[in-house]
């Protein structure tokens, strides 16, 4: 598990190689005294252990999206949702799971890459009684 969790944090704190978002490029939002950093990148970067560690799914055509909350330098548990949509805005909903491992705390989603197109994405995160939403787009590439 220690190495799922380096393995998703350093994708969650570097650009993505699977595309990029020259406008956001720190891959990272500040609510207040709340940081939510993010990326997304293809599954097929992930080891076939690390992906079977967080229970997802290798394919040339599947994404994941990985976020993690910060407040004060120290993970933050959060509700995280949302939804990403292509040129058509057909949406499909990011249905996150939780990983918790000591020092931190991360939320996973995967969600289909057919073909390369550029993608809006909508996530929000809520803490307390507090939902901060961001909103950004990339463009997606399917795996080789």
């Amino acid at each position: 598990m220690k190495r799922l969790a380096l393995f998703l944090i350093t994708a969650c704190l570097s650009v993505g190689a699977m595309a990029a978002d020259v406008i956001k490029a720190e891959r990272k939002e500040v609510f207040g005294d709340v940081t939510v950093h993010y990326n997304t990148f293809n599954s097929t970067f992930l080891t076939p252990n690390i992906a079977k560690a967080a229970g997802l799914a290798r394919d040339k055509n599947q994404g994941v999206i990985n976020v993690s909350v910060v407040k004060g330098g120290q993970p933050l548990k959060a509700q995280v949702s949302g939804s990403v949509k292509d040129l058509t805005s057909s949406s499909v909903t990011l249905n996150f799971k939780e990983i918790a491992e000591q020092g931190a705390i991360y939320y996973i989603a995967q969600y289909p890459v057919d073909q390369q197109e550029t993608r809006t994405f909508e996530i929000k995160v809520q803490t307390g009684d507090k939902i901060n939403t961001l909103n950004f787009n990339q463009e997606l590439f399917p795996g080789q």
